[in-house]
């Protein structure tokens, strides 16, 4: 944690990284004044603010160099991923998974960027792995050279955070496929319900911010180099990858749902063929006895004391018969 950390809530973080690529981090009473809104004029800086504290909106307000149409996206509460140019820099929501204590993955943590020449403010709601990564960089005085090569590794590190999620709902995918052939599928289906709209609410986010990784590389600006547009797409062809496993995931899910559907019809069809063959061999037999037990003159046997044992027998053979019907024409 840096020293920003522990002496403001709104401003979480500052530094500056000079040309020879070095970071240092930037004194906490530099907040109190106005000095902290200077663009520097060689290398850049980063701000890293807190929205829950009400003092980043006044201080957002005050700066020259933010209008109010940025300052209004900066503090919004729900944003897709987007990067849209503004003047001379570049206004950026990216996503990321919430790996936050209690924290739902799907439920994914924004970050808004606001990119200038010289400067980068960043701002999020709740704690966001990636950028922890990001800071342990400027904390080892590894920073990023440039604010294009500063969101190319932010937008590496959200991939990589979400590596292991995706891992875990293919092993989710495949442990559901095992389970497929279970006799109870009620629970199963609710696993792969929860699964399909896990990867549903990951691929929201991540296909849009595949494109503002391309929006921002492909824009015709100064303080992006070359090497920042390639790491750029390095990030977009890695948040591809993701969003093609989780379409992978969705799809597979799919299969398992058909493949349990088809099972259960397999099970209903079993079901009602042995309701079929029973009442196929029944019904005959209901036909002789209902016959037999008509109440007029003339039934035959109706004095012989062996009557009831000859009628038994005439229903025994002809339900073996009819049996043996059925097993002649694959029935059973």
């Amino acid at each position: 944690m840096s020293v920003a950390n522990k002496h403001s809530k709104g401003f979480l973080n500052y530094w500056h990284v000079d040309n020879l690529g070095k970071a240092k981090l930037g004194d906490i009473h530099e907040f109190e004044s106005e000095q902290v809104m200077q663009i520097p004029s060689e290398g850049f800086s980063w701000i890293h603010l807190n929205r829950n504290d009400p003092k980043v909106k006044d201080w957002l307000i005050r700066d020259p160099y933010i209008d109010a149409t940025v300052t209004d996206s900066l503090l919004a509460d729900d944003t897709r991923p987007r990067a849209t140019p503004h003047g001379d820099g570049v206004l950026m929501n990216l996503r990321g998974i919430n790996l936050n204590p209690d924290g739902n993955p799907e439920d994914m943590v924004s970050v808004r960027l606001w990119i200038e020449p010289n400067r980068v403010v960043s701002v999020q709601y709740r704690d966001l792995k990636a950028m922890s990564n990001l800071l342990q960089q400027f904390e080892k005085n590894r920073p990023p050279s440039t604010p294009g090569d500063f969101v190319a590794d932010l937008a590496i590190y959200l991939v990589t955070n979400m590596s292991p999620t995706i891992s875990e709902l293919n092993d989710k995918v495949d442990d559901l496929e095992e389970q497929v052939l279970d006799k109870d599928g009620s629970s199963l289906r609710t696993g792969l319900a929860e699964l399909r709209r896990t990867a549903i609410m990951l691929r929201r986010y991540l296909a849009p911010q595949r494109d503002a990784l391309n929006t921002l590389a492909l824009q015709n600006v100064p303080w992006i180099t070359a090497k920042d547009r390639l790491r750029l797409r390095e990030g977009s062809d890695q948040t591809t990858r993701i969003t093609e496993e989780l379409e992978a995931v969705r799809e597979r899910a799919a299969i398992v749902y058909d493949q349990l559907l088809d099972k259960r019809s397999e099970e209903m069809n079993h079901i009602m063929l042995i309701l079929a063959v029973l009442t196929g061999v029944f019904l005959p037999l209901g036909l002789i006895a209902g016959m037999m037990g008509m109440n007029v003159g003339g039934m035959p046997l109706l004095e012989s004391p062996v009557g009831f044992w000859f009628v038994t027998g005439l229903l025994a053979v002809v339900g073996v018969v009819t049996m043996a019907i059925f097993k002649i024409m694959k029935w059973l």
